[in-house]
């Protein structure tokens, strides 16, 4: 074999390697700018489609405390009486252990109905998921705490959601119209949802306590839920037989 052919053959193998090493260093950087250029491109979608949401969100939520604006009354004089009351229910304690300010306002401003004389009956409406957790019963010997009588208070156990309280009030314990006894947010999306299922209901907004602001926060995002529900027709959970309340004392 030629000697200056035979010395040739490994710079031409090294010229080769270099050559692929090359290429392929180059479709490395094209595949990488490529991937950069398309993740800054979702990156961006991602932002545009979340901050779409949240202004969906807002306008959701602002245009249903609207909507509802003319039946919130936080001044007992100026409320109109109704026969009945719904207590929307909460936990009576927080996960720390304290007492729950939702909850005692809630009671506070259900006392205040009934000293006043603009509801007749109250119906306690809540989550009764285990033994260990009822809420219309601890609303109820609260309640009688509070010396509102025996025969003023009904429960009603299967007010798992705020729908399942709205709609149950009407469609099982018959109840034409009524007054719902909640936070004013809380009470806005009631009354959205008492609207909507053509119930006669108005609400008298209970003081709001101070660690507010995480759960307006929650409210927006539940308001989108309750649209959502009532577009697909979610019903309560339970809805059974009727169960009507008695009537009040002036009928």
């Amino acid at each position: 074999m030629d000697t200056k052919f035979s010395l040739k053959l490994p710079q031409v193998f090294i010229t080769l390697v270099t050559m692929i090493d090359l290429k392929t260093s180059l479709k490395m950087t094209a595949l990488s700018l490529w991937h950069r250029f398309h993740l800054k491109k979702m990156i961006r979608w991602m932002y545009y489609v979340s901050v779409s949401f949240l202004l969906i969100c807002l306008i959701i939520d602002q245009s249903i405390s609207f909507y509802v604006r003319d039946s919130v009354f936080e001044d007992v004089d100026k409320l109109p009486y109704h026969p009945y009351g719904v207590v929307l229910g909460t936990s009576k304690y927080v996960a720390t252990g304290k007492t729950n300010d939702y909850y005692t306002n809630r009671l506070a401003a259900a006392k205040t109905l009934i000293d006043h004389q603009k509801v007749s009956y109250l119906l306690l409406s809540g989550d009764n998921r285990t033994s260990q957790y009822n809420e219309p019963r601890t609303m109820l010997r609260d309640l009688r705490k509070m010396n509102i009588p025996r025969n003023r208070l009904f429960q009603d156990f299967a007010g798992f959601r705020t729908l399942d309280s709205v709609v149950r009030a009407n469609k099982v314990f018959q109840v034409p119209s009524y007054t719902i006894i909640s936070q004013k947010f809380h009470c806005e999306r009631a009354l959205f949802i008492a609207k909507h299922h053509d119930i006669d209901a108005i609400c008298f907004a209970a003081k709001q306590p101070d660690t507010y602001l995480g759960t307006r926060i929650r409210e927006t995002f539940a308001r989108v839920k309750a649209i959502f529900d009532l577009v697909i027709g979610i019903q309560p959970y339970f809805l059974g037989s009727p169960e009507p309340l008695p009537l009040p004392d002036n009928e």
